[in-house]
């Protein structure tokens, strides 16, 4: 019996000792997991045993329990019952992680969307594909090819896939659960479609990458300095720690900030602009902030990135979710369906053109794929390149759109390819490399 009790109370000091060197994580946790599950069931359109079982069972993040009440459309989460943290469902705005000071039934303003079907085959409307046929498309090649992301599943765990082809949809895959009309999260990817509309202010002669930033708080120390343009390459020399696996300044912005705009805006600086390359998610949510100053009434800001890129487009289901305070969240969450994604990319490679309208100047390509100082040549702005070859058999003219877990949505100029592939992981469990060079010799 006294060892038994040894035993228990040795058990009981491991159990304390572990509970105190990661309480301070659990926010952190619990808050993900209520997040990722209030939006993969109201936008994501999936089930939340299917979110726990495969979306959820991630180190730490499995150590939550969490739960969806359909009713109030709210998930709540937390890790053996301690910080539980609750995300509210708001229409045309998302999913959001409430905090204590939120009052039930606050009101907020939405996104207003236009809908409207066009008339024309897809991508370029919302008509079925052409069935096209290419004389320079191997078939058997190109279905060897579009077959490996789909290999070994279990490591590789890609979800869809799409191939444009000249602006024709050569090919699409789907695993289980997923379909062509199924919002996937784009996380980072969402740093692009944020970008992209400064290109369209750019283009609409409303704004200047050159300018300064426009944040007061930096108007009388080394800050003013800092510039769009470097906001918008990750250089601008502010402090910033891009750390998932703990308490880091991206994981408190995105699971404890009701403005995440904040974030980076109060970081002090630790090089002059261009010194350093930091790849920041808080800049990207600083840009969001600047990109609210750019409207006098709140109603215009959540419109235009829907107005001005996405309907039109045609990508009807992107939504961009916004944090507490109503910023969009640039970052991180934007969701649409693969074919949606791929539709970002065909206008990427139109040079801004869709159905006889110059959304941005052809100019802004240059911009973003012109590789960022210090960067290796894996980044312009705000979309990552391969100028140096880190994709040895890819043509160097290849730019895409990441997001975490792999998503991608890669253009290739000089072979006229748009691919879209979505999943749940990244290099190295999948082989961009290997596919894409597979790809491009199916027409060749």
């Amino acid at each position: 019996m006294k060892l038994f009790k040894r035993i228990l109370l040795v058990i009981i000091l491991i159990i304390a000792v572990v509970v105190y060197l990661n309480y301070p994580k659990l926010n952190i946790i619990s808050g993900y997991a209520a997040k990722y599950m209030g939006s993969s069931i109201t936008i994501g359109q999936h089930s939340s045993d299917y979110i726990i079982k495969n979306d959820l069972a991630m180190p730490l993040i499995e150590m939550a329990d969490t739960e969806y009440d359909s009713t109030t459309k709210t998930a709540t989460a937390s890790v053996y019952g301690l910080m539980t943290r609750k995300a509210i469902n708001r229409q045309g705005l998302g999913s959001v992680l409430v905090n204590s000071d939120y009052v039930e039934g606050t009101p907020y303003l939405q996104p207003e969307r236009n809908l409207n079907q066009v008339n024309l085959p897809y991508p370029y409307g919302h008509l079925p594909a052409k069935d096209s046929v290419f004389e320079n498309i191997d078939y058997d090649q190109l279905q060897k090819a579009v077959a490996l992301p789909f290999g070994n599943a279990a490591v590789q765990r890609t979800r869809t896939l799409v191939v444009l082809y000249k602006g024709h949809l050569i090919h699409e895959s789907y695993s289980d659960g997923f379909t062509k009309e199924t919002p996937v999260l784009g996380w980072s990817m969402t740093k692009s479609v944020l970008a992209t509309c400064f290109g369209i202010l750019e283009h609409q002669g409303k704004i200047k990458t050159e300018w300064a930033a426009p944040i007061t708080e930096w108007e009388k120390d080394e800050r003013k300095a800092i510039t769009i343009n470097h906001l918008l390459r990750m250089q601008s020399g502010l402090e910033w720690n891009e750390d998932y696996s703990g308490i880091s300044d991206v994981t408190k912005m995105l699971f404890l900030e009701s403005d995440m705009t904040k974030a980076q805006r109060i970081q002090k600086a630790i090089a002059k602009p261009t010194e350093i390359w930091n790849y920041s998610s808080g800049t990207t949510n600083l840009l969001s902030g600047i990109l609210r100053q750019q409207f006098r009434a709140h109603q215009d800001y959540l419109n235009f990135p829907y107005e001005a890129l996405i309907d039109k487009v045609g990508a009807h289901s992107m939504l961009i979710e916004a944090d507490l305070e109503g910023n969009f969240v640039g970052s991180s969450y934007g969701w649409a369906n693969t074919r949606d994604w791929a539709r970002l990319g065909q206008l990427y490679l139109n040079k801004g053109e869709w159905n006889g309208e110059q959304l941005f100047d052809e100019s802004w390509v240059n911009y973003i794929t012109t590789p960022t100082v210090h960067s290796q040549g894996i980044y312009g702005a705000h979309f990552w390149l391969n100028a140096e070859g880190k994709f040895p058999d890819v043509p160097s003219d290849l730019y895409s759109m990441n997001g975490f877990q792999g998503q991608y949505v890669f253009m290739i100029p000089s072979k006229d390819l748009v691919v879209v592939r979505t999943g749940l992981a990244e290099e190295p469990d999948f082989d961009i490399n290997g596919f894409l060079a597979n790809l491009i010799k199916a027409i060749e």
